[in-house]
């Protein structure tokens, strides 16, 4: 097949018949020429493979796919609800239902994986954090004897975020050093710990728990544990190191780095000594012990189960957060400055600006300015520019931004806002204190009190810049500096002043000293609040059935233009030729796989009509046409009429309305008694006789 590594050689990469490339790399020789010739035209590829095909290959590679004429598989390890639906749609599937899932519990029936154990093991601290109130007499002198921020004030608590951060307590550290020696799975006829990972908050967290393991374990002469993270110069010798089954180091204590992408079979034991707040991170990291290993308790004595040590409540969280936190990407700086930058230009037109006449002009012309030198800038022959190519060439004419409307700020954020542009890159701080102005000046226009919350970080911002006074760029706005620490300077402040605030100090960001605490090290008494063994529920079952309602769901949508779904759909009633044509061509399809599937799945359908309106909901036009007569020959008033199409919506969505739904939310938004709150007497009864009549209008 001769394939080529495009990261180690791309002399080859058009003759080749198997591409392997990384995203940024083919992201960079996308545009690339060869003798007047693209190396790589939309045709070139037939199947394009995309491994990690998850959020951020839809948020920041999406445009590689969108260039490429070829069918598309993705390859993921994300659980199927933590996939975003964007990435879904990427691949032509419906949110939540991809092609074919694998998932955890079904790869522990089938003795592919391994189950965990888990042993909830929190201490006083890591569940609370350290109060003052509750240290001896002897730890309250160490504490008000520490070194704390430079402002000087004692804190009376250290959060559970603080702890492990940059305040790092030694009991806590042996407690569960001693939790796992004592109880964590051993080989080698139980004479030592089996392999472990130990997942810490931070590298100096990392090194902190290495250090109080040499310490109670000196005989093993710093060789039974290491530190891997990005920051170890050797991590993959040691990661390497790790792999081999009688080899030290037998724990590594990681940060980030072994979270996801290594398979190291012999893994045992895993410790989460950090608090996990991402649904798929986490599983991500329960998947380290997942692997079989046969023979590692002896001959004969195959690995069937690891142990999981939660120090950090995590599973108590995803059992209060099934879903937990799930993490959006957020737009680049770049693209949330040109919003800004389109969100102050409305106001600007928009809003009565305390300000002398001409101020909001000038300041909305140098906007203007500003925008276009960016879009000029913009290569229409970029393939990632390419697909907005119309908008782009008419806001990259200067007569385009003259008359700016609703219109034209609307297709500027849609179309324009993210794409590159060839002007030279500023710095990162810079960008970011460009921000904070701009919201400054969108505060000071709308006139909102958060104005001085950001003028208060300006504030801070002038405060730091005077300790580099001997650069000479800071030193020359030395003037500005201690006018903007004088809240008499923010009494006459203006719209020209905070854009003169913005062009001087931007670049002077660099300069500004970060503030950080002083890593902590203290000596208060901790309590192991150790629990029982808990059954884990893996909870794919459930994510099984969603999947399979979905792909149900989709198929359906695919044909609704057969005439028993389309009577469905617009709520007309069903023959028997048509229930009798619905039920052999859905238990008949493949998607569906037969009725003993379907029931074994979603149980027995007494109404399969019923079930499908329920699915995917009534075509909102035919539920508008069933209440037009209710609403056309009546006068209602306008909270009548919002309480007949919260009707309509939960039709379009959910297929019926219950009766007594009718007294509950969204219905009591309008009436706290809901539907005899809205309505009265006829119009009342009306009104339920004809939700009756749609509900049952099905077989």
């Amino acid at each position: 097949a001769n394939p080529v590594n495009l990261v180690e050689d791309k002399r080859e990469a058009e003759s080749s018949r198997v591409v392997i490339s990384t995203y940024h790399t083919m992201m960079n020789l996308i545009d690339q020429m060869q003798e007047g010739e693209r190396l790589f035209s939309v045709g070139h590829f037939d199947l394009i493979i995309i491994d990690e095909a998850h959020r951020s290959v839809f948020h920041k590679f999406k445009a590689i796919f969108s260039y490429f004429d070829s069918l598309l598989l993705g390859l993921t390890a994300t659980p199927k609800d933590e996939v975003d639906r964007n990435t879904y749609s990427l691949f032509d599937l419906a949110p939540g239902a991809p092609t074919y899932a694998y998932d955890l519990e079904l790869a522990v029936a089938d003795g592919s994986l391994v189950p965990p154990k888990h042993i909830p093991a929190p201490t006083q601290f890591t569940s609370d954090g350290i109060k003052y109130e509750s240290l001896s007499e002897e730890e309250k002198v160490e504490w008000d004897a520490l070194e704390w921020a430079e402002t000087g004030d004692i804190p009376d608590k250290v959060s559970t975020a603080d702890l492990n951060k940059w305040l790092f307590n030694e009991d806590t550290v042996d407690q569960v050093l001693e939790n796992l020696m004592r109880h964590g799975l051993q080989v080698a006829g139980g004479d030592r710990l089996g392999k472990t990972i130990i997942f810490a908050k931070n590298q100096e967290h990392a090194r902190y728990i290495m250090a109080r393991f040499d310490h109670h374990y000196p005989q093993y002469a710093g060789q039974f544990t290491a530190v891997i993270t990005s920051e170890v110069n050797y991590a993959q010798k040691l990661i390497e190191k790790f792999s081999e089954k009688e080899k030290p180091p037998h724990i590594a204590v990681s940060v980030d780095m072994l979270d996801t992408g290594i398979d190291v079979p012999e893994v045992v034991n895993l410790v989460f000594f950090k608090p996990v707040r991402s649904k798929t991170k986490f599983f991500q990291m329960i998947g380290r012990g997942t692997r079989l290993c046969p023979d590692l308790f002896g001959p004969d004595e195959d690995k069937q189960a690891f142990v999981i040590f939660d120090h950090c409540q995590n599973f108590e969280f995803f059992e209060a957060y099934p879903d937990g936190v799930v993490a959006k990407a957020p737009p680049s700086l770049a693209e949330r400055l040109f919003k800004q930058r389109l969100t102050l230009l409305e106001k600007l037109h928009h809003t009565a600006v305390r300000q002398p006449d001409g101020e909001a002009a000038e300041l909305a012309q140098a906007i203007k300015e500003s925008l276009h030198q960016q879009v000029a800038n913009m290569n229409t022959a970029n393939f990632i520019v390419r697909p907005a190519r119309e908008y782009v060439e008419k806001y990259q004419r200067r007569e385009a931004w003259e008359r700016i409307g609703a219109q034209e700020l609307g297709e500027l954020e849609a179309h324009v806002a993210g794409l590159p542009t060839t002007l030279p890159e500023d710095g990162e701080s810079a960008k970011r204190f460009d921000n904070l102005l701009l919201q400054m000046q969108i505060a000071f226009v709308e006139n909102t009190a958060v104005f001085v919350q950001m003028q208060n970080q300006v504030m801070e911002i002038a405060a730091g810049l005077e300790s580099s006074f001997a650069v000479p760029l800071v030193a020359a706005q030395k003037q500005l500096i201690f006018a903007l620490q004088d809240e008499a300077y923010w009494e006459t402040i203006n719209l020209r002043q905070l854009e003169e605030v913005r062009l001087a100090l931007r670049h002077l960001m660099d300069y500004v000293p970060k503030r950080t605490q002083n890593p902590l090290y203290t000596q208060f008494s901790d309590k192991m609040l150790m629990g029982e063994e808990r059954p884990i529920y893996l909870g794919t079952s459930g994510v099984r059935k969603k999947q399979y309602r979905q792909k149900i769901r989709q198929f359906i949508y695919d044909h609704e233009s057969l005439p028993a779904i389309r009577k469905i759909r617009q709520a007309e009633p069903l023959t028997g030729n048509d229930l009798v044509a619905l039920e052999t061509f859905f238990y008949e399809s493949d998607i569906v796989g037969g009725r003993e599937a379907f029931e074994a799945a979603l149980d027995k359908q007494d109404n399969l009509a019923l079930f499908i309106r329920r699915l995917v909901g009534l075509d909102k036009r035919a539920a508008r046409q069933k209440f037009s007569r209710y609403l056309d020959d009546k006068t209602l008033t306008a909270e009548q009429i919002e309480f007949v199409n919260y009707i309509i919506e939960q039709l379009a969505t959910s297929g019926v309305v219950e009766v007594g739904n009718l007294y509950e939310e969204p219905f009591t938004y309008l009436h706290g008694q809901g539907l005899d709150g809205v309505f009265g007497g006829e119009l009342a009864d009306g009104l339920v006789a004809l939700v009756r009549e749609v509900n049952t209008a099905v077989g």
